[in-house]
Parts: C-alpha cells; sequence; structure tokens
C-alpha cells in the first residue's frame, strides 16, 4: 500500500479544507498522511468537474468526508469518503484505489459506486432491484450506508440548482428509504434533518408556512416555555439530583405528519415543544420520573419505559406526558448521557465514543442481526423483497416476552405467527397452536405490549396459504411464500412423476425398460436442467404427460408393448399437487376422472359432474383416467341436502342421526317454502368413502320427518 503524501496544490489552501485537517486531530500521523493522499488523488481526479451550482467538484466529497469525521469513523471511512465519487465520474480503477490506499479504502468505494449508478426508477420493479444491491452492499460493511447516508445529506442540502421535478423524486426518495434507514440504525439527528430537508423540497411553500408559524408561536409561549423549565430545574434540584434540562422543538415534518395525520390545524397541534432530562446513570432517570411526577400530574397510558426494553436501534428513555400549566400538555425525556449520545448518533456512537464499549457493542449486535434478517428474506422476485423490506422499516414497535423472560420487538399489528418465524424459521413452520398470556389463542391473534407468548408446535403441522393474509413481518411473509413455493414443487415433481408413468404404462412401455440415454435427452431438448424440474412442470399441468410420453418413445430403441389402460391411483391427502373439485366434492368411492389444469396440477372430478361435460369431449388431451387408493383414513367434505317437514326440533334429529353415523356437520343452512311446511336443511359434512355417506343418509331415512335426501352437485370448477 502506497501511503506517500502528495504534495498539495496551492488551490488546496482552501478554508474548507484548513478546518477538515483540523478536525482530524484524533488520527494518527501515518493516518493523517493518507487522508491527505486521498484528498490529493480526488482533487486531481476531479479537477475539471464542477456541480450544477458551479462550484468545484471536490467541495462534495471534503463535505461528506467532513460529515463522517463528526462521527469520528476510521481513516479507511474517511478516505473512502473523499473517494467514493471517483470510480463513477473519473478514470479511476478499483486496482488502482487498492495499490494506492488498500484493498479496504477500495471495496468501501466499489461498494460506494455500486449505489451511485441507483438513479431509482419510477416503476416499482427498477426500484425494487436496485434497493437489494443497497442492501446486501451495507449487510458486507455498515460503513458504506453511513457513508452513503452523509453523501445524501449533503447533496439534498444543495439541491437548490436542480430542477424542481427532480428535487422532488429525490426528496421523495429520501422520505421512502434513506430517512427509514437512518432511524432504523439509531441515526436520530441525522434522520429528522433528512426528513425535514426533504419536506422542504417537496413542500417549500407549506414548510416556509410552517417555519413561520413555529417561530411566532415560540414567541407567544416563550413565558409559557421558560416556567415550565424552570419549575423542572427547580423541582430536580429540590429532590438532590444533578440533571441537565433544556427544551427541543419537534421538526417541521413530525409537525406536518400530525397535522396531516390527523386532521389538525396548526393552532392544535399542542406538543410542539419538549423537554428533555440528562442524567448520570439509570437509578437517577426513575428518581427524576418521580419526581417530575409530583410537580405535574402525568397523563394516563403515556408512559413508554424505553430504558427496561430499549427499541429495536438501541434507543433508550423514558418518556412521560404531564399536564403543566394552563392545562398544556408537556412531553419530557428522561435518558443518561450515555443514552443521549446513543439516541442522537446511533451505530455511529461506536466510533464516536469509544468509553460505550458495553452498549455500542450490544447496538452493534442488533444492527447485524437487522442487516443479516434482511438477506435472509431475499426471493427470485425484487418487487417483493422490497415489499417485505419495506414493511420492516417501518416498525411502530410492540414488546412480548418468550416463556424464560426474553424481550422482542415486534411491528404494531404483528400476530403469533409473526413471532414464531422471529423465534426460528423451524418454530414457525410448525406451529399449531399458541398461548397467549397462557391462554389457548388463535394463530392470527394481533400480539400486544406485554404479552406473554408460547408457541406449540406439531411435527406434522406446515405453513398454511392463508397465513399469508394475516402476517404483518417481511420475514414470516417471506418463510412462508418460500416453502409454500418448495413443497408445491416437491409435491408436483411427484405428482408429474406419475402422470409420466401412468401415460407410458397406457402405451404399454415399462418406464424401468427405457435407456439412460434417452431420458438425458428428453430433459436436454425440454430445456430442463434436471429431469425432477421437468416432473415438476407436468406436474404443475404447464406440460401434459402424453406428448411427453410420445417425446420419450419416438427413439427407435425403446420397445412398446400393447397398452395396459392402467390409471392413476390417488388416495386424496397428496396435498397442494392434486386438489378436489369443489364443484362436485369428489370422495372415496365415487368413480373419478382427472383434469390437468396449468399452474393448478391435476383437479379431480366425479365422472358426472355437471360442469366438466362440455370440456370433455371438446379438450380430451387434458383428462386422464384416475381411481381411488383401497386404503382411507381422511375424512371428505360433502354437501347434502334433507328436506323435512317444518316441526319442532327436527334439525336436532337430523344432526343427532349424523353424529351417530360417524360424520361431523362442517356448515348447515336453511331454507323454508312459502308456505312454512318443509324446511331445505342444506349441510356440508365429513365422511370418509362413499359406503359412509350412504350409512349417513341410511340413519336420517329412518327419521319420519324427512322426506327427501339428496347429494348436492354443480357449482364452479
Amino acid at each position: 500500500m502506497d501511503s506517500t503524501p502528495s504534495p498539495l496544490p496551492p488551490a488546496f489552501d482552501e478554508p474548507a479544507y484548513r478546518v477538515f485537517l483540523d478536525s482530524l486531530d484524533y488520527l494518527s500521523p501515518d493516518e493523517l498522511d493518507r487522508i491527505k493522499a486521498a484528498y490529493a488523488y480526488a482533487a486531481k481526479a476531479h479537477a475539471s468537474q464542477r456541480r450544477m451550482s458551479g462550484e468545484p467538484y471536490i467541495t462534495h466529497p471534503l463535505a461528506v468526508a467532513g460529515a463522517v469525521v463528526e462521527w469520528r469513523m476510521d481513516a479507511d471511512a474517511i478516505a473512502a469518503a473523499l473517494l467514493h465519487d471517483v470510480l463513477e465520474d473519473t478514470g479511476a480503477t478499483k486496482h488502482e484505489l487498492a495499490e494506492k490506499f488498500g484493498r479496504e479504502v477500495a471495496d468501501l468505494v466499489d461498494g460506494l459506486s455500486k449505489l451511485d449508478k441507483m438513479e431509482f426508477a419510477s416503476y416499482q420493479e427498477a426500484q425494487a432491484e436496485n434497493f437489494r444491491k443497497m442492501l446486501m452492499a451495507m449487510a458486507r460493511d455498515l460503513r458504506v450506508v453511513l457513508i452513503k447516508l452523509a453523501d445524501r445529506q449533503h447533496n439534498l442540502q444543495t439541491m437548490s440548482a436542480m430542477r424542481a421535478d427532480k428535487r422532488a423524486r429525490i426528496a421523495r426518495e429520501t422520505l421512502e428509504i434513506y430517512a427509514p434507514i437512518a432511524l432504523r440504525l439509531g441515526l436520530n439527528k441525522l434522520y429528522r434533518e433528512l426528513q425535514d430537508t426533504s419536506f422542504q423540497l417537496i413542500h417549500p411553500h407549506r414548510a416556509a408556512v410552517l417555519a413561520k408559524a413555529l417561530r411566532a408561536a415560540h414567541g407567544n409561549r416563550k413565558e409559557l416555555l421558560t416556567r415550565i423549565l424552570d419549575g423542572i430545574k427547580d423541582k430536580l434540584a429540590q429532590a438532590g439530583l444533578k440533571a441537565e434540562v433544556f427544551g427541543r422543538e419537534k421538526s417541521l415534518y413530525s409537525i406536518f405528519r400530525k397535522m396531516k395525520d390527523k386532521h389538525l390545524s396548526f393552532s392544535q397541534v399542542l406538543d410542539i415543544y419538549g423537554f428533555r432530562v440528562v442524567v448520570d446513570n439509570v437509578p437517577t432517570c426513575y428518581l427524576a420520573l418521580g419526581a417530575l411526577h409530583s410537580l405535574f400530574k402525568p397523563v394516563p397510558g403515556k408512559f413508554k419505559d424505553y430504558v427496561a426494553i430499549p427499541k429495536a436501534n438501541g434507543y433508550q428513555s423514558l418518556h412521560t406526558t404531564l399536564i403543566g400549566p394552563y392545562g398544556t400538555p408537556v412531553e419530557v425525556q428522561i435518558r443518561t448521557r450515555e443514552m443521549h449520545h446513543v439516541a442522537q448518533e446511533g451505530v455511529a456512537a461506536h466510533w464516536l465514543y469509544k468509553d460505550m464499549d458495553e452498549s455500542s457493542a450490544d447496538l452493534q449486535i442488533k444492527t447485524h442481526k437487522w442487516l443479516q434478517s434482511l438477506l435472509e428474506m431475499q426471493t427470485s422476485d425484487s418487487a417483493e423483497f422490497f415489499e417485505n423490506v419495506k414493511i420492516d422499516l417501518f416498525p411502530d414497535e410492540v414488546y412480548v416476552f418468550t416463556p424464560k423472560g426474553k424481550i422482542m420487538a415486534m411491528p404494531r399489528g404483528a400476530t403469533v405467527v409473526d413471532f414464531a418465524y422471529a423465534v426460528h424459521t423451524d418454530v414457525g413452520h410448525h406451529c399449531s397452536a399458541a398461548r397467549v398470556n397462557h391462554e389457548l389463542s388463535p394463530l392470527r391473534t394481533d400480539l400486544r405490549n406485554g404479552d406473554l407468548v408460547e408457541i406449540i408446535t406439531s411435527p406434522q403441522a406446515s405453513p398454511n396459504p392463508v397465513w399469508l393474509t394475516y402476517v404483518k413481518t417481511g420475514r414470516a411473509r417471506s418463510k412462508i411464500r418460500h416453502f409454500l413455493r418448495t413443497m408445491q414443487n416437491e409435491e408436483s415433481a411427484r405428482l408429474g412423476e406419475r402422470l409420466l408413468r401412468q401415460e407410458l404404462l397406457s402405451l404399454g412401455v415399462v418406464p424401468i425398460s427405457i435407456p439412460g440415454i434417452a431420458w438425458d435427452q428428453l430433459v436436454r431438448t425440454s430445456g430442463q436442467k434436471t429431469i425432477e424440474e421437468l416432473y415438476t412442470e407436468i406436474g404443475l399441468g404447464k406440460r401434459l404427460p402424453s406428448v411427453v410420453a410420445r417425446r420419450l418413445l419416438a427413439r427407435e430403441d425403446v420397445s412398446h408393448d400393447s397398452p395396459s389402460g392402467t390409471a392413476l391411483a390417488i388416495h386424496g391427502t397428496e396435498g397442494m399437487s392434486i386438489q378436489l373439485a369443489s364443484c362436485c366434492q369428489p370422495i372415496p368411492g365415487d368413480p373419478i376422472i382427472g383434469s390437468i389444469r396449468k399452474g393448478s396440477g391435476l383437479v379431480i372430478h366425479t365422472h358426472d359432474c355437471p360442469t366438466i361435460r362440455k370440456s370433455r369431449f371438446s379438450e380430451p388431451q387434458k383428462w386422464i383416467d384416475v381411481e381411488w387408493e383401497p386404503e382411507g383414513g381422511k375424512l371428505f367434505d360433502i354437501r347434502i341436502k334433507v328436506e323435512v317437514k317444518n316441526t319442532r326440533g327436527v334439525l336436532a334429529q337430523v344432526a343427532a342421526a349424523i353424529a351417530e353415523a360417524g360424520s361431523n356437520i362442517e356448515h348447515v343452512a336453511m331454507d323454508a317454502d312459502p308456505e312454512r311446511l318443509f324446511t331445505l336443511l342444506r349441510f356440508t359434512i365429513q365422511v370418509a368413502h362413499r359406503n359412509h355417506l350412504a350409512a349417513v343418509m341410511r340413519g336420517m331415512r329412518h327419521i319420519p320427518e324427512v322426506t327427501r335426501i339428496t347429494r348436492e352437485r354443480g357449482g364452479e370448477v
């Protein structure tokens, strides 16, 4: 690595550069020389370039590096910030950077350059694909995203020369992507700056009016705010507590959001100002809270303890809302100095405050876990990945407990299934029930703060497609979809193999007699990589087994016997690859036939199903012979109509007869005739096979009030 400092041209003796050098007092002389060399290299590379404002281009990398220095990051990060545009905008190469400044700096600049190519398109797919690349870069090295955020911050601050539409587009992108990432990393100060600057670029007039109203309100309420501030200071002093107390304003964007979301005017937003109390240690936080609650009455339900239960991004504070003079609500945050540093700078506090080893290390671990969890959500569908991650970037969190007392943060609205997947993927896949606060609860139960959640698993349980309608976390959604896709492919491959085998047997060919070379050629000509993929295509209905079989038998070395007429045997419990049609609801014992439907696999109908009559003759190639396996064990839904005389207690008699025959009633509906002499009962019952259904019907015929029983057919295919 070449760390020899380059001589600086006179033009580099600018005030901004001198201030920048003065801020590097925490680096060693060798590191300082490397930074000077990086600046010289960047200044030379960008010498002929100017920003749209007319300023020399080097002012931008210098400003980004200055922001990175404020976080007191290491020399490699500062050098990368200075060089972050040289690969993109000049003739420099990654190899050249590695030789001059080391492999680590070159990798950081390369990661940042990939991000700078991401001009987010207006359509979602391109935005999603670019977002995936950004997350992968920041998962490899957190410094990449910190430099990128500093870069975005300076770009927003210097956009006055750009077209209004481009300013608004970049600002919206910042609000949607970069500001939430800053918040998720605990960079609250930067988060507020990104939001306010973006708001001013998108709605300059609204921002100006709101800022003017805020200044006027500050003047009008100055006496009230001073009275509250002095009261808090005096009360803490009386309690013998050493503390710093200062007021804080809500950001313009947060006031705007509150006005918009709650349909309030500016005068109705009372909590524009709040107060922050900074103390020496955690016990003093709670003593200060007690003192303030004796000064002003607290608002019930407005106290939050983020000290005992920190937010996922490491944030800790006690939050309380008090009723101040004249009924004014007063927000107060109480925290230690360390908590204050983390609240302002998040993960960057690791570099800022070297004495924060324990809390900072914990925050680093949490951040790393979050980044890894994002990568785990990756799917082949970029839009789906983007949707999953955006859910996790806007967490309004609730905190729940495991049976062992571990605290887990979940997005508001998360369900028991979300919790199961947060514990472990296998726990999610096999969850069958749950206890919330020691009571059995449905899997779709929304979790609330303080819930104690215990997941009950079963080896036989597996994800249900219905779960996708109510899970909230991107992790759960991604894992469920992946399982269902994998399971469907596996089941479809097994079904496809059976369909092809049956077709070959019907043509008089035993599959084992076909030479391997014929199978290999079939796979190659079909465009698949393996025979399993070809089976899956057949099972999903994307290829007809008759066509595949004839292509396989086109070779001369495959001998044919007489057709065997074998039917495909099913037992109705195959899973997603074989579906029983809802129109005729076939059960074991019914004569059945199968239809291959694209994307759905094999759909089973009864022979006399009225909805398939036309299709059987117009598309005979899509229908195959199917028969039931001898063994049973599963119960099947079936619809029956029972006409009864309209007498007292007849429904109870019919229900008792169904139960005595060993059947279960899933659903019942009633239609009375206009003269109210007869009632038509419509049952959905569960039976094991056709003989079981006959036994149920015989039991009901013994009831004198029953006048007619029929099996209901028809409906949608």
